[in-house]
């Protein structure tokens, strides 16, 4: 058991673990830009713009249906309508659309004011149409749910709630004012206002609630996009950093031979002159400067990620110490231990793994009140890491939400909950490695985080 006693306070840019658990989306990934907490909860509200081909797609597409719907109701079924109002109705459609098509490039995302507007446009041509064949009480006039849903999965807030009163307001209009509707003989059905009106809340009711869900679910699975962006940017800044280290020690090998060299020569020129003299003391200058090269390139070499096999290979304990490291200067008492059934294994360094342990980790030193404890036992299997620590724990309200991106309802101080992208991106890194998290209550009395990890996955070798 190792003990390591943390006596300063928390120091500006220690907090390498990216968001703690009182977060309310902290920057989860410093120096990513675009990332960052607030930011990025804002921009998962409004960006999703539409493309304005597919508006003219959807336009083209409607016009198609009206004129169908217009063709079989006069052709077919004989009824009778005006039917030149209507085909002017639907002639606004195609203008719109052709002056959008030859006059703005299709493959754009439009703004929200340009959706609002084009989306407007439609739900007051549907209107009109409605207007002359029958009002409210034509089965068609379900369909000003479309641009309302349409706006919900893709567009800001205001845009959906001003298209939504847009909707409601004339279809409530077409409750009282409208054209009879088509029929034979002409003028002679008509519901009565109650139906009317029961029409209209059946349409109030049904773009509520599918406005809402498609928002929601939208809304949702853009959150789950920009965290699964954050941790895959964060996992390929770990690897650079990696790479980067495994390049220093190839370059510090490399320049060791003809570093040896110019220290041999420079020797040899030591020599052969009087030390007084310039020359001389040009030759010692280069020896001592080739040393300093020489032991610095040593320093190079001796990094734990420089991606050779000797410095690849880590002990459970050293994983955990490494782990721990960026937090010793903190003021609380980190306690590590290490336990196994058989023989320890040697594990691979992987820096996605590292930074999920990290993050643990910063997230129990930030919330314990003096302990944390490092765990990690081993079987034939898996390996098994456990971080407790001594404060409050989790929300037991939350508990069933834990990994998720952007459960951030809680401050820093009070209660255990509010996790922001920290747990979902330290998480989804656990789970690349093949391994499995699990959140818990600590026999200390706070938080227990447990990785479980295949032990053939991590190790440096297949052992037999």
């Amino acid at each position: 058991m190792k003990e390591l006693d943390v006596k300063a306070h928390n120091a500006a840019g220690q907090n390498i673990g990216g968001p703690s658990r009182g977060t309310i989306i902290d920057t989860p990934l410093r120096g990513f830009g675009g990332f960052a907490s607030a930011q990025g909860h804002d921009r998962v509200e409004s960006l999703g713009s539409l493309r304005r081909q597919t508006l003219v797609a959807l336009r083209w597409g409607a016009v198609l249906g009206q004129i169908l719907a217009l063709v079989v109701v006069s052709q077919f079924l004989g009824f009778d309508y005006p039917l030149l109002a209507c085909g002017l109705t639907v002639l606004a459609s195609v203008i719109v659309n052709l002056v959008v098509t030859l006059k703005l490039p299709l493959d754009r995302r439009v703004s929200d004011f340009e959706a609002y507007m084009q989306l407007g446009f439609d739900i007051w041509q549907l209107a009109g149409l409605l207007w002359l064949t029958g009002g409210i009480v034509n089965p068609f006039s379900i369909l000003f749910l479309a641009p309302v849903v349409t706006a919900a999965t893709t567009l800001s807030r205001w845009v959906v709630l001003a298209l939504g009163s847009m909707a409601l307001t004339l279809s409530f209009g077409l409750v009282f004012y409208h054209h009879p509707l088509p029929w034979s003989p002409a003028g002679s059905f008509d519901l009565p206002l109650v139906l009317k009106l029961g029409i209209w809340m059946a349409i109030l009711v049904g773009a509520s609630f599918t406005s809402f869900y498609a928002w929601r679910s939208t809304h949702e699975s853009r959150k789950m996009a920009y965290a699964l962006a954050a941790a895959e940017a964060l996992l390929a800044h770990e690897q650079k950093l990696s790479a980067l280290g495994g390049l220093a020690a190839a370059a510090a090998h490399e320049l060791g031979t003809p570093l040896a060299t110019i220290q041999v020569v420079a020797k040899e020129m030591s020599r052969e002159v009087e030390p007084d003299t310039p020359l001389g003391e040009d030759a010692a200058l280069i020896l001592s400067q080739a040393q300093r090269c020489r032991d610095i390139l040593e320093q190079l070499s001796r990094r734990g990620d420089e991606g050779d096999l000797i410095h690849d290979a880590l002990s459970i304990e050293d994983l955990l110490e490494e782990a721990a490291e960026p937090f010793i200067n903190r003021d609380k008492d980190i306690v590590i231990s290490c336990t196994g059934d058989n023989a320890e294994p040697v594990l691979k360094r992987r820096p996605e793994l590292l930074y999920a342990l990290k993050n643990y980790i910063d997230n129990g030193v930030d919330f314990a009140t003096t302990r944390v404890e490092l765990s990690a036992h081993w079987d034939a299997q898996d390996v098994t890491i456990l971080i407790d620590d001594d404060g409050v724990g989790f929300d037991s309200a939350l508990k069933s939400r834990l990994g998720q991106p952007y459960v951030s309802t809680r401050r820093r101080a009070k209660t255990a909950g509010g996790l922001g992208l920290g747990l979902f991106i330290s998480e989804r890194l656990i789970r690349q490695t093949g391994g499995k998290v699990r959140y818990l209550q600590s026999p200390l009395g706070g938080a227990r985080i447990m990785a479980v990890l295949p032990r053939d996955r991590l190790s440096v070798a297949p052992e037999l």
